[in-house]
């Protein structure tokens, strides 16, 4: 590591540490206690060695790697500056051969070497990626850097030069074209890298930490969330499941103590003079309890309804009976197809629309069709002891909410919850019918995965 990045250590690993904390990567003084410790037999002349022993330390699980490593660029850079000295400003019309330079980045993919990969995200960064000549600027773009060196356009020459003096089956043609792929993307992980610190030398490190690095997975908003980081999401399902399940265990050993029986109290005491030496607690067997879940299916909110019915499903042994229902504008129970869901989550949104009766003559969402469908077909699944959590955004796409239909829900269950993935300002907007549902049952706002659970944790009967 350089002498740039060198300097003022300790002051880089507490600015680490807040910048991990703001993006909800729980840190506290041991972890950071240990990190200083792990620099220091370290050394600094490693930079990969660093970041994995600053990872061991800091992170406690896999799906907070990738918002470490984007903040781990900003505060234990590569270097400082443009690469071989250049620091002429942006846009002031540097020339780069960009056929070179494509060249270079297709030998180095087909070779896999990692450091000179990193240095031609240097080099394309400063050739095609600088624009603006003012210093209030922000100066470097990996979009523009990405738009114009195509690098995902060197698949098949990067193909061809693997394939050189080679034969195989056509299978490892498949196998080798996937590695590319993930050698291409790891590239533009680089120039976003090399780009977002050439920003942070203008505007601040801390600035760019907070603003500029994509959060954790279990932090992403559910409505924004593209197909990768909805992937992700599902492979956060089992970690959240343990976590919730040992939660609720626990809630449900101290609710079975019971509260204290003062009468019974009392009475004991006279053979103390009075002095409650024993409380006598009044015993409970709590049950397992019924849950229900009601679930939109349609456009965005169909990724928030997905990984909660996986969540679910994950914690199926805390219930003593789950019945999961899917709705567009017609309802349809799909319990059977959640338990298929977990061998293949990403398939779970398909099947659902597709052998599901979730939908009539149009595909749009229609809240009070299909609450009214539940309440004529299946108001036998509730009962006194069951939950119902209805997912949703309650946008009814101007049709009649249907409140009655609610409302028999809600006499005939233990308890009704609405979920909105939607942000609480938008309630009752356009055809939003979120502000008449919450009149009533009770509706949270639930936006991403951190969200859901602590609602699952804190609202779920015991």
């Amino acid at each position: 590591m350089n002498a740039p990045a060198a300097a003022g250590v300790p002051e880089r690993l507490t600015g680490l540490v807040q910048a991990l904390r703001t993006h909800g990567i729980r840190i506290g003084t041991g972890e950071t206690v240990d990190a200083a410790h792990a620099l220091e037999a370290l050394g600094l002349a490693d930079r990969e060695h660093v970041r994995e022993g600053l990872a061991a330390a800091l992170l406690h699980s896999e799906g907070q790697r990738t918002t470490f490593d984007a903040v781990f660029d900003l505060y234990f850079p590569r270097g400082m500056g443009a690469p071989d000295g250049d620091h002429h400003p942006p846009g002031a019309g540097q020339r780069v051969d960009l056929a070179a330079l494509r060249e270079r980045l297709a030998a180095a993919l087909a070779a896999n070497d990692r450091a000179l990969l990193g240095q031609l995200a240097g080099e394309a960064v400063q050739g095609l990626g600088g624009y603006g000549s003012s210093p209030a600027s922000d100066g470097w773009s990996a979009h523009q850097t990405l738009d114009r060196l195509r690098p995902e356009t060197l698949l098949a020459r990067v193909l061809a030069a693997l394939r050189t003096g080679a034969e195989g089956p056509a299978f490892t043609d498949r196998l080798a074209a996937d590695e590319i792929r993930r050698r291409i993307e790891g590239f533009r992980e680089q120039v976003r890298g090399e780009a977002r610190r050439r920003v942070a030398e203008r505007r601040g490190r801390d600035h760019i930490a907070r603003r500029a690095v994509a959060p954790t997975a279990d932090r992403v908003d559910f409505l924004l969330a593209g197909r990768t980081q909805l992937a992700e999401l599902r492979r956060t399902v089992q970690p959240l499941a343990r976590k919730l399940a040992t939660r609720l265990a626990a809630r449900r050993r101290r609710a079975a103590r019971g509260r204290i029986d003062l009468r019974r109290t009392v009475r004991g005491s006279l053979s103390t003079g009075g002095v409650p030496m024993r409380p006598v607690l009044r015993r409970r067997r709590p049950a397992r309890p019924e849950l229900v879940l009601l679930c939109d299916v349609s456009g965005s909110v169909a990724g928030f309804a997905n990984f909660t019915m996986l969540l679910v499903q994950a914690l199926h042994d805390q219930f003593s009976k789950v019945r999961v229902f899917a709705l567009v504008n017609r309802v349809d129970e799909v319990t059977g197809l959640m338990e298929r869901g977990v061998a293949d989550p990403e398939g779970l949104g398909g099947r659902i629309l597709t052998e599901a009766a979730v939908t009539g003559w149009h595909e749009r969402s229609d809240y009070g069709a299909a609450l009214g469908e539940f309440a004529e077909r299946y108001l036998d699944a509730l009962g006194p002891r069951t939950s119902v959590f209805v997912l949703g955004d309650a946008r009814t796409n101007m049709s009649d909410p249907n409140l009655a239909a609610l409302r028999q829900i809600t006499e005939r269950a233990r308890r009704v919850y609405w979920l909105n993935p939607e942000p609480r300002s938008q309630w009752g907007t356009g055809d939003s019918a979120a502000d008449a549902y919450a009149a009533l049952v009770t509706m949270h706002e639930c936006r991403n995965a951190q969200q859901l659970g602590a609602l699952i944790g804190r609202l779920l009967p015991i």
